[in-house]
This record gives C-alpha cells, structure tokens and sequence, in this order.
C-alpha cells in the first residue's frame, strides 16, 4: 500500500472530532467514521498521518500506532469493555513482579528495591496484595486482590484499557501497566523495572544487538501507548514532547 494523501486535518462534524485525510474522513473497518475525545489528541492523530511517509510512498498502519489504538478503543474496547477488563486481569494472576530469583544476592536486592514498593502501592491504592514467590513455579493470588484489579480497570475508559492492552502484555504486568496509567511512573522508568532481569544479565556479560533492538521498539510502543492515554485523557503535553 501506499500513501494517497496530501494533508491529514482535524475537522469538528456534529458527531464529534475527526480527522480527514485530503477531506475524507477516517473510518473503522465496521465503516464509521473514527473519533477523537478532545482537541489534542485529534492533532497528534493528524501530525502522525502527516508523518507516515511521501506521497506515492510505501505506507503502513504500524507508521500510525496512537490510530491504531483509537480504532482498538472504539471499534473493539468499547463494546466489550468486560473482554478487555478480563484479559488484563489474568496478568495480575501472574504478574513479573511476583516472581523473584533466588539469586544471586545483587540481584534479589535489587528486585526487592524495585519491585517491592509496587506491589504495596497496589495494596494501598486498590486493596490488591498479591503474594510473591521465589523461582517460575506459579503461585495462586487471592481473589478478593484479584476481584479488587478488575474492579480498578472497570472504572478506566476504552482508551485506557485499549493502551493497557498493550503495555501489560509488553511488560508482563498489570501492578506496572497501572502505575503507568496513574503516571506513578513514566515509560522510561516502567522499562527500567520490568526489564530489571534482562538489564543486569547485560551488566554481567554485555549487550546483544538483537536484544537491544527488541527493547527499542518495546520502549516506542509502550511510550506511545502512554502518549495515547494521556492525551485521550486530556492530559497537556509538555513542551517538545513528541511521539516516537
């Protein structure tokens, strides 16, 4: 495919916001028109449209990832927020946070100082504790926790749990995927904890390129899934802050 195009704009129609491209607006698979919560966020839809190539260009939709996860919200999410709600839940029953190594020492230590206060913050936040354990074998987590995480992601908007949908699964957990939503981290320093163990392996014994590769484009689709979120929230970007 290729781009056909000039201009990506923002228009405001009686429905809503929407993005037109050379004056035709976007639409869903299903075949309506696709629409923006505010302002904002219709405006970085539009710059990322204008962004994705030449004219005449080869084109892909994984050149427009924050579209992608507006459609998710609306055509998919929206309609069956429960689905969303329920595959999200099934990480806190296993969550990266809750499996601890049993060595060495340095690095016990440090997924004690890292991972630890997570889980109490989703203790004291949600009512959540979850139980931790040492080594894969899979430990069963309490229901009533696990009743509490549904409960948390039930009160988020489609475009919550769409971007959810992709960082938890990136990450490996819901107690993360959610102090990112809260913005109790930033993706920078969400990517620092959930990639603890492969980062110390490379402290021991170097870099390996191909891993390199895999967590940069890890970091872009979690930052922009976050970009996504704040923005359908209403959240004001700070100033040169960009997508990736």
């Amino acid at each position: 495919m290729k781009r056909f195009w000039k201009e990506a704009a923002v228009v405001e129609e009686a429905a809503g916001l929407t993005v037109t491209l050379d004056g035709r607006p976007m639409r869903l698979p299903g075949g309506v028109s696709l629409r923006f919560a505010n302002r904002a966020l219709a405006e970085a839809i539009a710059v990322e449209w204008g962004q994705a190539g030449a004219p005449g260009e080869p084109f892909s939709f994984d050149m427009v990832p924050m579209t992608r996860l507006a459609g998710t919200a609306q055509e998919r999410v929206a309609v069956d927020p429960a689905a969303s709600v329920e595959a999200l839940v099934s990480y806190g029953g296993s969550d990266l946070l809750c499996y601890r190594a049993d060595g060495p020492e340095e690095l016990t230590t440090r997924q004690e100082r890292l991972w630890q206060p997570l889980l109490d913050w989703a203790e004291q936040r949600y009512g959540a504790r979850l139980h931790v354990t040492t080594g894969i074998i899979h430990v069963s987590q309490p229901e009533a926790s696990l009743m509490a995480l549904r409960a948390a992601l039930a009160a988020l908007d489609p475009a919550a749990l769409a971007a959810l949908g992709i960082v938890v699964p990136a990450l490996g957990s819901l107690v993360i995927g959610l102090a990112l939503a809260e913005g109790r981290l930033d993706p920078a320093e969400a990517l620092e904890i959930a990639l603890l163990d492969d980062i110390y392996q490379e402290e021991k014994w170097g870099t390996d390129a191909e891993a390199a590769k895999r967590r940069a484009h890890l970091a872009a689709d979690v930052e922009t899934a976050i970009r996504f979120l704040r923005l359908s929230a209403g959240v004001a970007e700070q100033e040169g802050e960009t997508a990736q």
